[in-house]
């Protein structure tokens, strides 16, 4: 099979969740062409043609955000954010499926403070609900306070694991 590629999809408040996504495009353009949208810019499920889909958000309120929450945020920071009208939540619940077996990872970026939820988890629920096939284990990267910045060492680890993640549908097994 000639690789299409990657797709990663995200949704960031304050640009944490966007550093994130474009370091895990880094790491999977070691292994294959690599594309990065935000989730407002992001094509229709149904409609992928890509060997892997790769989607990250922020964690609102022990999971993915809603309206009331992007709203909150963007309140907070006092200036517009940059997933303000669609979320990952919304861009989901709007596809009936997937490719079939579709490889699909998830990531969150997560307050330091040791809260509980993921926004990761419920993106690979409801991708593996409409088909999708999870890759490797969801992440989180952590951040400080609301806002950021991310903690030191989460853009390498992010990298990384992009590599990962790309050498695992490419069919080389990761030691």
């Amino acid at each position: 099979m000639v690789a299409m590629g990657a797709l990663v999809v995200y949704e960031s408040m304050y640009g944490n969740t966007r550093a994130v996504a474009e370091a895990v495009a880094e790491g999977l353009r070691t292994v294959m062409p690599t594309e990065v949208v935000e989730v407002g810019q992001a094509p229709e499920l149904e409609s992928l043609e890509t060997d892997l889909l790769v989607v990250g958000a922020p964690t609102h309120a022990f999971g993915l955000s809603r309206p009331e929450t992007r709203r909150d945020a963007y309140e907070r920071a006092g200036h517009p954010v940059i997933s303000e009208a669609t979320g990952v939540r919304e861009w989901l619940g709007a596809a009936y499926s997937v490719r079939e077996h579709l490889p699909v990872a998830s990531f969150d970026t997560h307050v330091k403070a040791p809260f509980p939820g993921s926004a990761h988890a419920s993106v690979a629920k409801r991708i593996a609900r409409l088909g999708g096939e999870p890759v490797g284990r969801g992440q989180s990267f952590r951040v400080h306070g609301y806002e950021g910045p991310l903690l030191d060492g989460e853009i390498e680890r992010a990298r990384t694991w992009g590599a990962e993640l790309g050498r695992l549908v490419a069919g080389d097994r990761v030691a």
